[in-house]
């Protein structure tokens, strides 16, 4: 659960400088480390979902792993894993249409539109792209398409919980 707030922390200084930079999404600035995909289930979807007022509310690491035991995960580690996988179907699916656009495409459309943008300074496009490129080369497609489906099914639920 550490490493989740740890990249919230640094999700929150990419969100500042998505403002700056203009439409390219968070989840390119995260793509640094490939997230180590797992196949979701309604019970891991339907735990993570559960389990989010408990972990915003806790404090100690050692709340964090009894949250997630409580809500039927083996370990910390595990809920952090479905997380990092719900999270990477959900910044793929269109709030409007629903329609999902797998990781390596997203980040060839954003890497489209900083190119065409031109309220963006020189210095910033080129550092955007730059990690965009780089996040294009680790990007990986879903391995498991069934996860898709779940997020999609639990959609309102996850955002729910997650604003």
């Amino acid at each position: 659960m550490l490493e989740v707030f740890r990249q919230l922390g640094a999700a929150m200084v990419a969100v500042a400088l998505i403002s700056t930079l203009g439409s390219w999404s968070l989840a390119a600035a995260q793509t640094q480390v490939p997230t180590k995909q797992v196949k979701l289930t309604e019970k891991l979807v339907e735990g993570f979902i559960a389990a989010q007022g408990k972990l915003a509310a806790a404090k100690a690491d050692a709340e964090f792993e009894t949250i997630a035991k409580e809500h039927g995960f083996a370990s910390l580690d595990e809920l952090d894993d479905v997380e990092a996988n719900i999270l990477l179907v959900l910044d793929g699916i269109d709030p409007q249409s629903k329609a999902f656009a797998e990781p390596p495409a997203q980040i060839k459309r954003r890497i489209d539109e900083v190119k065409t943008d031109k309220s963006i300074p020189d210095a910033e496009k080129k550092q955007a792209l730059d990690e965009l490129n780089e996040a294009l080369k680790q990007a990986q497609p879903i391995q498991f398409p069934a996860n898709i489906e779940l997020v999609r099914k639990y959609y309102d639920r996850i955002q729910a919980v997650l604003q």
